[in-house]
């Protein structure tokens, strides 16, 4: 049984992000008070009764001729002839409008299941805020105050339910290929989330667009045209991926508006919420401070990685031997990240982008038992003993796994604070080269094991001090 898919529809601005949040209870789509914020599709779930709905979030419909407001009518529309039902939202605040005339006209003609909402009433009387809106041809109209969460139950009772009711039996079957099925929604556990990040301008939806072999997020010039983290559910080689396009991130002195700090922000919650980043960076302006400052960040969340240079082809061989150089030369610390040289924009070079996402992903989440890293320990130690520290040489004694996402090394052992960074970075090395961890941080954690002697110390002096005081009476 595949979800059934509800679209959220309107003018900009009337709420229809906020009542996204509302329904999914959650605060993936951002909500500012800034028309035409919502520009590409963003899909979340929820259950009412037992039955799953997956919801799209829209860019608001409106008329108009620029480039990339055209393209965002035109997935807004898409959406539509993807959907099952669709809530048509108005605004009650700004009354009826001609746009919303337009949208009414083409929900007819489409012949969807359509609940018109009446939102923001808070201030209105609600006869009063609903009346001029019965002139749209509905019979039934659900008024609602996003914001605060009010009468988003009465559409849920008196719209979905019934209408769940009448649609208990039947199988939804879709003519396209763009619904998916609901355990892509349900299990976060089981999907492999893959966050598309880098510097504005780079290629991010290009190259999300080329995975999901369909244009599901809008593909400008312009910097900053992704305003929003989108995902974007596929299925690949019978796996479930989550491929979330985010906005670009540029230095903080650059950021001009309060839209583009939190859709920075919104770009660095799903690198700290996704299993595999793929860090993109343009060929043609090169390795910049912006694009180490990323990388240094995915690190920091111990994140797996893959280093994706899109416009290869834009650079003759010479520059491409100069670009290579500069990479080594910059990313030395990088060497087990694997790299890709593409044009997302031709489909150049994609061919092995996924096998490396998803040896990234495997060996972050390797399990490794307690023999075997002791072992490697081991074989470390024999072939490079720890250091001597004020005479006496470290010990180091077994390890076991500390924990996954990123791999966590525990090593027990004397003196294992004094353990200079080289060392580490020595054992990190012999690690991962052992284990065959591509694509992700390993972290090692030193325990310290307790000194025996020490206590039969205290043991010996706390008997001297008894034996004293007895001896004074």
């Amino acid at each position: 049984m595949l979800s059934t898919i509800i679209a959220l529809v309107g003018r900009p601005n009337v709420g229809k992000s906020t009542l996204f949040n509302c329904l999914t209870g959650t605060r993936d789509a951002l909500v500012l008070n800034s028309p035409g914020l919502t520009r590409d599709l963003k899909y979340g779930k929820f259950t009412v009764k037992g039955f799953n709905f997956v919801v799209i979030d829209t860019g608001g419909i409106e008329d108009t001729t620029d480039g990339i407001e055209t393209e965002v009518v035109d997935l807004s529309l898409s959406a539509i002839d993807e959907a099952d039902i669709i809530f048509f939202m108005v605004d009650a605040q700004t009354g009826l409008m001609p746009t919303d005339k337009y949208i009414a006209h083409y929900l007819y003609k489409n012949k969807k299941t359509t609940f018109l909402i009446v939102n923001k009433v808070d201030e209105i009387a609600i006869p009063i805020a609903i009346t001029e809106f019965y002139e749209l041809g509905f019979t039934e109209i659900y008024p609602i105050t996003a914001s605060h969460n009010r009468g988003i139950l009465n559409i849920l009772e008196k719209a979905l339910i019934p209408w769940i009711n009448n649609s208990h039996n039947k199988q939804i079957i879709k003519k396209n290929n763009l619904l998916f099925p609901q355990n892509v929604y349900s299990q976060k556990q089981l999907s492999i989330q893959i966050a598309i990040v880098g510097r504005p301008n780079v290629g991010k939806s290009t190259i999300a667009n080329r995975i999901a072999g369909k244009n599901r997020v809008i593909v400008s010039e312009i910097p900053g045209t992704t305003r929003d983290s989108i995902s974007i559910p596929i299925i690949y080689e019978k796996r479930d991926y989550i491929i979330i396009d985010t906005a670009g991130v540029r230095n903080r002195n650059k950021r001009n508006n309060k839209i583009e700090h939190f859709s920075v922000i919104k770009t660095m919650q799903s690198i700290e919420q996704s299993n595999v980043i793929i860090l993109v960076v343009d060929a043609v302006e090169g390795i910049i401070h912006q694009d180490i400052c990323l990388l240094n960040f995915i690190f920091k969340s111990g994140k797996p990685l893959v280093i994706v240079i899109n416009k290869w082809d834009m650079l003759n061989k010479k520059n491409k031997i100069l670009f290579k150089e500069i990479l080594n030369h910059r990313l030395y610390f990088a060497k087990f990240i694997q790299t890709h040289f593409i044009s997302a924009l031709h489909g150049m070079g994609m061919q092995n982008l996924f096998k490396s996402v998803r040896e990234a992903y495997e060996s972050s989440t390797k399990h490794i038992n307690t023999s075997i890293l002791t072992r490697i320990m081991y074989m470390a130690k024999e072939n490079n003993p720890p250091p001597l520290i004020h005479g006496r040489r470290i010990k180091l004694k077994y390890a076991h796994a500390g924990g996954y996402s990123p791999p966590i090394v525990v090593i027990h052992g004397n003196q294992t604070k004094n353990i200079p960074e080289s060392y580490k970075r020595y054992l990190i090395k012999y690690f991962r080269l052992y284990l065959n961890i591509k694509g992700t941080p390993i972290r090692i954690q030193f325990k310290e094991a307790p000194n025996p002697f020490i206590e039969k110390s205290k043991n010996c002096n706390f008997r001297k001090k008894k034996r004293r005081c007895l001896t004074k009476f």
